[in-house]
């Protein structure tokens, strides 16, 4: 058995039709029907044939991904790394390659879904610049990739490659040794590593004072919580030049990699009505469970939640502006890259 990372679109615009429908797979949709060949160099002329125009390296490219889609067994692990919620779902395949004409993605496998809310956080850095190739399908060999993310998939955190026993070794078909060679970091993998940097030095107190610097930034006057108990008020910030205008903002700021439940949002409510609060924010690193989800749907007009997503966006944001110290702590710099990821 082996590994499989599967893409669903560009801006993950198939993402839900492959949970909902247990499939995972590519588009291509000028490419005839795979079956009709059994060998590598049969998809290649089938891709050449679709895009008799494409230079030779893409032709390649697009042939080596979708054999790689042929050679996926029953029984491996498939991987869809979820750009539309920024978590990861991972299944197991259920039958071999489909044509599927009429369907958003042409070329398909079956999968059952086994989890589909895995967060990012739950895995390591390493493990996600593997699962970060610049390519819509592809095996995932390095890193003890499958042996980590069945841990995962059974609702545990990746153990890390020094967590396991070193595997036997598998030999790797030519289509997946090409693949691999096409393995390069995306904007999404560059993504996690500066996710991965701030979950590992920013645990606890620190990630508060890391929200508190950006709140100011967005203009609030923040009054931060000691470490230690803070009867679910990390933060008490106000507008205007004491801080006591409207809107003001209790923040409830939780570091775990775990998905926060339903009572710490009830909690956070609590402090809100308690503390005459116009506004409230929970920063939930890994996440907030289904549950907590709904809770907040009661209150949308009045709290929001920051998941490690949308506190990275928040921090890229207001780099910039961010007071030198905590800059020094996070230390990041711009580049401008051409967006060419395919779709």
């Amino acid at each position: 058995m082996t590994a499989w990372a599967v893409r669903a679109g560009k801006h993950g615009e198939r993402e839900q039709w492959c949970l909902q429908e247990g499939y995972a797979g590519g588009g291509w949709d000028e490419v005839k029907d795979l079956s009709l060949v059994d060998s590598r160099d049969g998809v290649r002329a089938l891709v050449e044939e679709a895009y008799p125009h494409d230079a030779a390296g893409r032709t390649a490219n697009y042939a080596a991904q979708l054999w790689g889609l042929r050679c996926i067994r029953e029984g491996d692990l498939v991987v869809l790394p979820l750009k539309t919620t920024s978590q990861v779902a991972i299944g197991i395949c259920a039958g071999e390659y489909e044509y599927k004409p009429d369907a958003p993605l042409k070329h398909v496998v079956r999968v059952n879904w086994q989890r589909d809310d895995v967060p990012r956080s739950a895995i390591k850095d390493d493990l996600l610049y593997t699962l970060g190739a610049f390519l819509t399908v592809f095996r995932a060999t390095r890193n003890q990739a499958e042996a980590r993310l069945r841990v995962v998939m059974s609702g545990g955190t990746d153990p890390g490659s020094y967590g396991l026993s070193d595997p036997a070794p598998v030999a790797v078909p030519a289509a997946d040794d090409e693949l691999e060679s096409f393995v390069v970091p995306t904007l999404e993998t560059i993504r996690d590593r500066v996710q991965s940097f701030v979950s590992e030095n920013f645990k606890g107190h620190a990630l508060t004072e890391l929200v508190a610097e950006i709140l100011r930034v967005r203009g609030f006057v923040c009054d931060v919580s000691p470490p230690g108990a803070d009867q679910g008020v990390d933060i008490l910030a106000g507008s205007g030049a004491l801080g006591l205008d409207s809107p003001t903002l209790i923040v409830e700021v939780k570091s775990e990699d775990s998905q926060v439940k339903a009572p710490i949002v009830r909690g956070l409510q609590g402090a809100m009505l308690q503390n005459r609060s116009d506004q409230g924010l929970l920063v939930a690193w890994g996440g907030i469970t289904r549950e907590a989800e709904r809770e907040i749907r009661t209150d949308r007009l009045t709290m929001r939640v920051w998941s490690a997503k949308e506190l990275l966006d928040q921090l890229f944001e207001t780099y910039a502006q961010l007071p030198e110290d905590m800059r020094r702590r996070i230390p990041l710099k711009q580049a401008w890259v051409l967006d060419d990821e395919p779709g």
